[in-house]
């Protein structure tokens, strides 16, 4: 799915400017590497896929919610919730193609007719698939008049990925239905995490603080942005799995999400990098600010004031709180210390949901009362930005435990040493 750090990338594509043996339009051999990104090594062995029986787990529970809101079915086009459910990885273009979950029936899917063969194979790992069936449109009908041909009574929940066109006809198709959102039932399974997930998600994690370092370390004043992130690039190619970055430095950290300007690193400037890679499916979203030299009086102040900020929203975390109690608690520091109001210099939430989409419900935000959950995951990222000089951003990704907030990855200790 296209972010906003690979559009800034692919804008910005300039040739980089580098002071060692890393730019290049083929990869290269391990020993044509930096020695910390060529000591990587390939951890994509280690994940444990989804497996058929959790796929099932979670379509009973969303057919449980389901009979609690009094929803007939549920309807999944492509994108992270059709693979979440079904393991089946499609995207979406201008031929309908939905996976339909009844409340109290087998499950039926609606696709071009030139891609029965291809889901037929399929079925086997997906929930009910023995009972899965497959309703096929040729290119002169209208598959959507297909689509609520085949739903049980009650109302239809659309997932929030629909594109407004399929939701659209879908309602003209059967005006007497009514058509609700789909959220409360995709999110409410989504957002809690199983051990299954966690694991992929641990893994996801370790990997991109792992490729961070090794790119910290190969890399030093000179650099040019683009050609730290081709560093990290190389080392999630060496991991074996795919993942991107964006790094923003001096002035241009003050953005918080970055700029197209080609930039230099320079000692004593800051550098902001950010993103993660996907195992499996599942993302990691980690931010690292840092200086090569010595930091100033002020660079050291504001990292402070985020580091404790980050803390205090970790240990803000309970089952039951609400959602904003996180943001409330990190933004407290950040004002008490002087930079504030409210989003003056911290203007963005304190985090997200995070899981099969790097960005995904619920949002650690003012205003939001949803009680947090065990197995919630959650982006834990204050910043502090001043225009015209530079932006401190800490981030790790966490889960909710009945005892509190646990860390994917240890805070970052320092300016200087942003790895230990």
């Amino acid at each position: 799915m296209p972010t906003r750090r690979r559009f800034l990338r692919s804008a910005a594509a300039l040739p980089a400017v580098l002071a060692m043996p890393v730019v290049g339009e083929t990869a290269p051999t391990a020993s044509a590497l930096p020695p910390p990104i060529a000591a990587l090594k390939d951890r994509s062995r280690e994940a444990a896929p989804i497996s058929t029986a959790e796929r099932q787990a979670r379509a009973d529970r969303a057919r449980a919610l389901m009979a609690e809101k009094k929803i007939g079915a549920l309807c999944i086009t492509g994108g992270a919730s059709l693979s979440y459910f079904t393991g089946i990885h499609a995207g979406q273009s201008e031929r309908l193609f939905a996976w339909i979950l009844p409340s109290s029936a087998a499950p039926y899917i609606v696709c071009p007719a030139f891609e029965e063969a291809r889901m037929t194979e399929q079925l086997a790992q997906i929930p009910d698939g023995a009972r899965t069936k497959i309703y096929t449109w040729n290119e002169d009908e209208d598959p959507h008049k297909l689509l609520v041909q085949h739903l049980p009574a009650g109302s239809l929940a659309i997932d929030e990925r629909v594109q407004f066109v399929f939701a659209q006809r879908i309602a003209e198709a059967d005006p007497t239905r009514r058509i609700v959102s789909g959220i409360p039932i995709t999110a409410g399974c989504r957002a809690i995490k199983s051990p299954a997930e966690l694991a992929l998600m641990q893994l996801a994690n370790d990997i991109t603080l792992s490729v961070y370092r090794a790119a910290w370390q190969s890399a030093g004043p000179g650099i040019t942005n683009r050609g730290f992130t081709d560093l990290i690039d190389r080392g999630y190619a060496r991991c074996g799995v795919e993942g991107e970055a964006s790094c923003q430095v001096g002035e241009w950290s003050a953005l918080p999400h970055g700029s197209l300007k080609p930039q230099v690193i320079r000692e004593g400037e800051i550098v902001l990098i950010d993103d993660g890679c996907v195992v499996e499916g599942y993302q990691s979203d980690i931010s690292r600010s840092f200086v090569y030299g010595k930091p100033t009086d002020k660079q050291q102040r504001v990292f402070e004031t985020v580091h404790r900020a980050q803390a205090a929203a970790l240990a803000a975390a309970r089952p039951g709180a609400p959602c904003q109690t996180i943001d409330i608690a990190a933004r407290k520091v950040v004002t008490d210390a002087g930079f504030g109001p409210g989003y003056k210099f911290f203007s963005h939430r304190l985090g997200h949901g995070i899981g099969m989409d790097m960005h995904e419900w619920p949002y650690l935000v003012g205003g939001n009362m949803q009680p947090l959950e065990v197995g919630m995951c959650f982006s834990d990222e204050p910043g502090i930005y001043i225009p015209g000089e530079f932006g401190i951003r800490l981030e790790d990704d966490w889960h909710m435990t009945p005892d509190g907030g646990k860390l994917f990855t240890p805070q970052s200790p320092g300016l200087e040493h942003p790895f230990g």
